[in-house]
């Protein structure tokens, strides 16, 4: 059965979710992105936003923290209207690496999370410790201790983006978005950072939204996914939203999702086919 679409009244809020989208709908001058969205997103959940190509992944993002206005409709995050628990809420924007010849080192980029609009101002001696303890402590999570003294720039792309996640992490935040965090790295990278998210989930509670290009090397993390395209969108667990059936209807077209003998999606006569679940790195 394909999950229902989300539109007005499909969802019914409950006090503990995260976020709660009602009718939501979001316009760029004459052009309707996505409307009628309704979605609820639970505590230490994993969920990822997938879709074509300019289907409004990264502005559903910028709507939950409140820097994209609706059109229509309402969107709750942390109990509160969007923007408004901005403080509460960890954010990995769209990044490529960074310079080679960057010497600002690893611990010194997690630490501009927590107190970035202080730099160089002089810390007491109590704030100074709290901020080495509160780095130290991210840094070990993310795994990342043994290289977070070194300069970011001489890092590779998945030492870099452990360091940008901790950064997000330092403040203790309830939910964490992420846009594209995988999309610079290779396949073993990608994995292992979609690993280390889930992980954050399961023993912080920390609610985690990623914007995804590709499911594959998230799929076995993901709790819930989220389907933008043509305007519309679909929610639900991935087996349920990523099929032939589900994503026909979504596009109003002939759409097949095929599994390769190694387990990954393909899917095939949508705009991007199939390009979208497979894999941009390989040769």
């Amino acid at each position: 059965m394909m999950p229902a679409p989300l539109v007005s009244g499909a969802v019914v809020s409950t006090s503990n979710e995260v976020i709660h989208a009602r009718a939501a709908s979001v316009r760029f001058g004459d052009r309707l992105l996505w409307s009628g969205v309704d979605l609820h997103i639970g505590p230490g959940t994993f969920t990822a936003i997938l879709g074509p190509n300019g289907a409004g992944k990264s502005t559903l993002l910028k709507v939950l923290l409140g820097l994209q206005p609706l059109a229509a409709g309402k969107v709750d995050v942390l109990g509160a209207p969007a923007g408004a628990a901005r403080r509460r809420i960890g954010y990995v924007p769209q990044r490529g690496g960074f310079d080679r010849t960057l010497r600002i080192r690893g611990l010194d980029v997690v630490r501009l999370g927590l107190d970035g609009s202080r730099w160089g101002v002089p810390l007491s001696a109590i704030r100074a410790r709290r901020t080495r303890e509160a780095v130290a402590e991210v840094v070990d999570l993310v795994g990342a201790g043994a290289y977070a003294g070194r300069p970011i720039g001489e890092l590779s792309g998945g030492e870099q983006q452990r360091l940008v996640v901790a950064q997000a992490l330092v403040r203790q935040p309830e939910l964490l978005l992420l846009d594209e965090p995988l999309d610079s790295l290779d396949l073993a990278n990608q994995a292992a950072v979609a690993a280390l998210v889930q992980r954050i989930c399961r023993e912080r509670g920390v609610t985690v939204v990623m914007v995804a290009h590709d499911v594959n090397p998230i799929l076995q993390f993901l709790d819930q996914v989220v389907y933008v395209a043509e305007g519309e969108a679909v929610v639900g667990a991935p087996n349920e939203v990523i099929t032939t059936q589900t994503l026909s209807a979504l596009y109003g077209a002939k759409v097949e999702v095929l599994r390769a003998s190694d387990g990954r999606l393909v899917v095939v006569g949508t705009p991007e086919a199939p390009a979208l679940h497979a894999d941009r790195h390989a040769g």
